[in-house]
């Protein structure tokens, strides 16, 4: 019995050892976290407030002259104390310090509920904007304006969805300017869409939406035309340009819907020749070696009516010393006295060849069961074949390399 009672003593000893050990553990770590707690904030206790906010009304005045559009970056005050790499010239650097010590220098946070924080540098919102639209402010040299449009085509409706944007800079013969837009279908001139007439701007915004029938087999066959036009005090009409827009190279599907813009060009007013005229661009670029021909559109081409036309198209030939070197054609239009072609042909002729070599542009006119009937033709090249306005085009284009030419040519049977 002694014995059992000297174990037990043993042992409640021991864990009375034990608990007082654990309870005082427990008390060090508490009076640890109390002390460094009361360390952290002890200086933002013994922090002068009138001293905070008359920098932070020194920083405001600052900010206002030196960055007024700018937005203060701040530093929380667990952060000071760090160094801070220069950004740019009148930005602040923290130099090494107490870090529980506010600075004296540099801008202050005009935010009272950050006592402590200070700025060490600013965020320009210039540089987080979206990039300019160019084509809002960049106009060429001679601009009549710039209208901007989309088009989408349903193919089970067989709707072509025109929408009318808005036009941009347009330049009317008076000092205000009241604009609305016709849109043609073409070949069809006789029908057209009209938008809404905009008072006394020159910038004016239509968001106006159109709607042509057109089946999927013509489609690719159609041109859009739109005239933009300037009502006077008269009532009377004034042309300010136009934009022709073929949509043979585009892909209208349901799920694309093209947003497009056009600078105007100004409509030619001259009658057409006796058999019609081409529109068509040059250019040559000296490095490469390349000539290059933009066929543009026809005009007042006189069709045969004696037999149903198949299409109308160009065959573009390249001469030299009045030798056939290559051709090429345009896709063939259904007859129409006025198609637009937009298409671009490439032939490799050397510079030295530029002075006895020649176009050769021929409209012509296919017809079922009959041989192909000319049109009209036009040639152009150096002084040794041409004169006129095709010589002058031929030259333009030699003194403006890689520079696209463009001119209209009447066109003639005996060239």
């Amino acid at each position: 019995e002694q014995a059992v009672a000297v174990a037990g003593g043993i042992i409640g000893g021991i864990l009375l050892f034990v608990l007082l050990g654990i309870t005082a553990c427990l008390l060090w770590k508490k009076f640890c976290r109390l002390f460094s707690y009361e360390k952290l904030i002890n200086p933002v206790q013994t922090t002068n407030a009138n001293a905070i906010f008359q920098d932070q009304a020194n920083s405001e005045i600052q900010l206002k002259s030196t960055r007024s559009r700018s937005v203060p970056f701040i530093i929380p005050p667990t952060l000071h104390g760090r160094d801070w790499i220069h950004l740019t010239n009148e930005e602040q650097v923290q130099e090494n310090r107490d870090p529980f010590m506010t600075p004296q220098s540099g801008p202050r946070s005009s935010f009272h509920s950050l006592a402590g924080a200070y700025v060490v540098g600013t965020i320009n919102p210039d540089l987080y904007k979206f990039p300019e639209d160019k084509s809002e402010t960049d106009f060429p040299d001679g601009s009549i304006g710039r209208l901007w449009f989309s088009i989408e085509y349903e193919q089970e409706s067989e709707r072509l969805l025109v929408s009318l944007i808005k036009a941009r800079k347009l330049q009317p013969p008076a000092d205000s300017c009241s604009p609305f837009v016709k849109i043609y279908l073409l070949p069809d001139e006789r029908s057209y869409l009209q938008s809404k007439t905009k008072r006394k701007t020159l910038n004016p915004q239509f968001d106006e939406n159109f709607v042509f029938q057109v089946s999927s087999k013509m489609l690719l066959q159609r041109t859009l035309k739109f005239l933009v036009y300037h009502v006077d005090k008269q009532k009377k009409h004034h042309l300010l340009g136009q934009v022709i827009f073929p949509l043979k190279n585009e892909a209208l599907t349901e799920d694309n819907k093209l947003v497009v813009w056009r600078d105007l060009e100004k409509e030619n007013l001259e009658p057409p020749s006796e058999h019609g005229d081409i529109q068509f661009s040059l250019s040559y670029n000296d490095y490469l070696g390349r000539l290059t021909v933009v066929v543009l559109r026809a005009r007042g081409l006189k069709l045969q009516e004696e037999s149903p036309a198949v299409g109308v198209y160009v065959k573009v030939s390249l001469m030299n010393h009045n030798k056939f070197i290559k051709s090429k054609k345009t896709a063939a239009l259904l007859g129409t006295p006025n198609p637009v072609y937009n298409e671009t042909f490439s032939f490799k002729t050397d510079q030295t060849e530029l002075d006895t070599a020649s176009l050769s542009l021929s409209v012509l006119q296919s017809n079922k069961g009959e041989k192909t009937l000319l049109l009209g033709r036009v040639v152009v090249g150096p002084f040794m074949y041409t004169r006129g306005r095709e010589l002058e085009h031929w030259n333009e284009m030699i003194s403006k390399p890689k520079e696209l030419v463009k001119r209209w040519h009447a066109l003639c049977h005996s060239t």
